[in-house]
């Protein structure tokens, strides 16, 4: 199912962000996205108006922008939505982006899984190039070119990550770059290149037309606007919803129609774990940060298996291009079946700690900085699934 909110799903005519934005500079444009302080919408958080200001700053014949559609978190589909139901708006953020920063390319960098929606898209892209709203002067705007392309990944999650997306689409093998420099200077082809995710690109026309004082009366002081959260797991209304930044985890797991539960996963299987005595905190980049996964676990769940299912998954993703994580994730998992199975010595408790604090410190990407993350959070919250005595870890 689907919850409407007051932003990304609220009503809005089709491309009339994109006609306001051309009637204004760039540059008042750019000030708009600023006023407004939205953030990124991936899970980073970096402020969209900022990260925009650069790029139109650098000087470049050429600039990209690029809409992360590698929606590939454990538990999130809300980009899906989105690109199934609401593509013209996600279109319509990247042509407004392109417009205010100079760029003359916009590329979709799809999830490999969503391969599914390629004839759509490519149909709508193909309408919107007939009617002007693609290509050369753009809606009658002089000297503004920009067209649109779909870029299909290989189902690798590291290329979330907005470098290692960068490197895919150039052909080269999905890994993280080293930073600096940054995307905004030194980006796809070595040019200034936005990076931007599905959601933050479908709220950009909502913001255009109707106004950043609009957009900043929802959510929190340090979290403007509306958050998308895809809901899975044990509960009776699966499904995304549209919440204003500052709603509570009690108050989506009463919207879900969830009881009797026993734990979510906030931000998927690199996010926190929040028992019920937390289930007040709440969804905001000062707070729960998330890129919109919300799995729920009812009392039946035992969490280790969660923990051991997200560490398998880190294991196949992990790029293994720095030693961290290529060394690191598979000793994690190794662990955490031990302590699964009633196998594991109190030092395997102790290297898990140790080895989960320099991966922490040391790995190159969020991949592996964030592996241990769902390990470490069970083994706090959840003493009461295993136990240490004589040396031994064992379920009960």
């Amino acid at each position: 199912m689907k919850r409407e909110g007051a932003i990304i799903f609220s009503p809005i005519e089709p491309f009339a962000g994109l006609k306001q934005a051309l009637s204004i500079s760039r540059g008042d444009v750019i000030a708009a996205i600023r006023a407004s302080e939205i953030k990124g919408r991936g899970g980073a958080g970096f402020p969209t108006g900022v990260k925009w200001n650069l790029a139109a700053a650098a000087v470049s014949d050429k600039k990209f922008v690029v809409c992360n559609a590698d929606e590939g978190e454990p538990g999130t589909f809300k980009d899906r939505v989105l690109l199934n139901e609401y593509s013209r708006l996600v279109f319509e953020g990247m042509i407004i982006a392109g417009y205010a920063v100079g760029a003359q390319e916009g590329i979709i960098y799809l999830r490999g899984e969503y391969a599914g929606l390629l004839p759509s898209l490519g149909k709508i892209l193909l309408k919107l190039r007939r009617s002007n709203v693609l290509g050369v002067n753009v809606l009658g705007k002089e000297g503004f070119n920009f067209d649109i392309r779909i870029e299909l990944g290989a189902g690798a999650y590291v290329c979330g990550e907005e470098t290692a997306l960068i490197e895919s689409l150039e052909g080269n093998r999905g890994e993280p770059r080293s930073r600096p420099p940054f995307p905004v200077n030194t980006g796809y082809l070595g040019q200034p290149t936005v990076v931007n995710n599905v959601e933050t690109c479908a709220a950009v026309p909502h913001i255009i037309v109707k106004g950043a004082d609009w957009f900043k009366s929802f959510g929190t002081e340090k979290s403007r606007g509306s958050k998308l959260i895809s809901v899975s797991g044990d509960c009776g209304r699966p499904g995304v919803y549209e919440v204003p930044f500052g709603t509570s985890v009690a108050q989506i797991l009463a919207m879900a129609g969830a009881k009797g539960v026993k734990a979510v996963q906030v931000g998927g299987a690199s996010g926190v774990c929040v028992t019920p005595a937390q289930f007040d905190r709440k969804i905001a980049y000062e707070d729960l940060s998330s890129g919109g996964s919300f799995m729920v676990f009812g009392k039946s769940r035992k969490m280790l298996d969660a923990a051991v299912d997200f560490l398998e998954f880190f294991s196949e993703e992990s790029c293994g291009q720095c030693t961290p994580c290529r060394e690191g994730v598979p000793v994690l998992l190794d662990i955490s079946r031990k302590i699964r199975d009633g196998r594991a010595a109190a030092c395997d408790i102790e290297a898990l700690e140790s080895l989960a604090e320099t991966m922490q410190d040391a790995a190159k990407c969020g991949l592996g900085q964030s592996a241990p993350n769902a390990l470490l959070a069970i083994l706090k919250n959840f003493p009461g699934e295993y136990e240490v005595h004589d040396g031994q870890a064992r379920e009960t």
